[in-house]
């Protein structure tokens, strides 16, 4: 079964390769691999300070190892910290990342690779992110016994693991040290299949938002816009979310600001959202000290990193990503005590299932079912009140995951 697996992964390389020709995050993937073992050994201290390696599969899983790496800098300064990411969009952003003694792209996933890049980096513990699952390098982990973690996952019972065909895969995750789950569900599955090295830690990006939202900073031109009235703001939105804002912001009797700050900040995606809100819309790039704000209703974000911080401003947030292959973070809006509202693709997601349990948010299915929603919210404080208050209430009884995985971490790393 490991040929075949191994064999899938030298198949789905090659795949990289051909979309490379044309796809720009294909090429960044396949460019950041080049001669990557030389370019190890050069951004790898060789010194005899035990190694630390954690992986995330992209910027969001990065966000959830952000706390642990963290922790184990502050508390293990003599230690080397070696950052992975599967993704360009992780790694790019955050290659220069302050903490890490090296960032580098995770070779494709084949013995050989394993093993050299293990020889390089030699780590005393690994940590993986949420799912990313790579068996070589987990075998090879395991035959050097090194203690192997992974924490803010979830476990589902359509994965592989928990098929009537997942016998092999069960039993690659027996190389984990431990598994920090974030749900009852997650540690009932892996129990089903005879693992009871499981402790249940949450999702450790409550801490971060946590984190973010204590330093949070103002914007002068963000405040001018919204002039002290309302601020619906739109995260990570898409091309089917900000037709459902356009309509709502044409519609809704209420005097009330959008701020719509979009995934792909492409020009010609920007211009595309330009040409949907016509003259009632302006670019913050565009923006200045003396733009005249009295007619323009929606400020669109062109620029990266300001989103985690608009939310302070926010009265409602929508959670882009529903009406695709799944919702962005709703966190960092939740911390804030924002009531959300997002689309019908987030089941993959514990916070969001939690989020609308609690009362603390809304299901998205249509513009009209937005519209309404949110005019309701509006037109009735105490209902938001009392929802805002849910969000807030929430956030704080879920800190302090990544101290959890520290603890037990940390007595492999003395």
């Amino acid at each position: 079964m490991r040929t075949l697996y191994t064999l899938g992964i030298f198949i789905y390389g090659f795949g990289i390769k051909v979309a490379s020709l044309f796809n720009g995050k294909a090429r960044l993937w396949v460019r950041g691999r080049r001669q990557q073992f030389g370019r190890m050994r050069q951004l790898i201290p060789d010194d005899r300070r035990p190694c630390v390696w954690v992986h995330a599969s992209s910027m969001g899983e990065f966000e959830q190892a952000r706390p642990v790496i963290e922790l184990i800098h502050s508390q293990f300064p003599s230690h080397k910290i070696v950052v992975t990411f599967f993704s360009p969009s992780g790694y790019e952003i955050r290659k220069n990342y302050d903490l890490a003694d090296a960032v580098l792209y995770m070779p494709l996933d084949t013995p050989r690779n394993a093993r050299r890049f293990l020889d390089i980096v030699k780590p005393q513990v690994a940590l993986f992110v949420k799912y990313d699952f790579w068996f070589n390098f987990l075998s090879e982990l395991n035959k050097r016994n090194v203690p192997t973690f992974i924490f803010s996952t979830i476990f589902r019972p359509s994965q592989y693991f928990f098929k009537w065909y997942g016998l092999w895969f069960r039993r690659q995750l027996g190389t984990f040290t431990h598994f920090f789950v974030q749900n009852e569900e997650s540690k009932t599955l892996l129990q089903s299949i005879g693992f009871e090295n499981v402790t249940i830690t949450g999702d450790t990006r409550f801490d971060r938002v946590a984190k973010i939202a204590s330093t949070a900073k103002s914007d002068d031109i963000v405040e001018r816009f919204i002039n002290g009235k309302p601020v619906v703001m739109a995260g990570s939105s898409w091309p089917p979310d900000e037709q459902i804002l356009q309509q709502f912001i044409a519609t809704t009797p209420h005097d009330v600001k959008l701020i719509v700050a979009p995934h792909e900040i492409d020009e010609s995606h920007v211009s595309q959202i330009k040409r949907l809100f016509g003259k009632m819309a302006v670019c913050y790039t565009e923006a200045t000290s003396e733009t005249d704000f009295s007619d323009v209703k929606v400020l669109i974000v062109n620029t990266m990193g300001m989103l985690s911080s608009l939310y302070r401003y926010s009265h409602i947030a929508y959670i882009g990503g529903g009406f695709g292959k799944g919702i962005h973070n709703i966190l960092e809006a939740v911390v804030y005590g924002t009531p959300v509202c997002f689309g019908p693709n987030h089941s993959k997601f514990q916070e969001a299932k939690d989020i609308i349990a609690l009362g603390g948010g809304a299901v998205v299915f249509s513009a009209n079912g937005f519209s309404y929603i949110v005019n309701n919210w509006l037109s009735d404080n105490e209902l938001w009140k009392e929802t805002s208050d849910i969000c807030r209430q929430y956030t704080q009884a879920n800190i302090g995951s990544a101290e959890k995985i520290f603890e037990t971490v940390s007595n492999y790393l003395k």
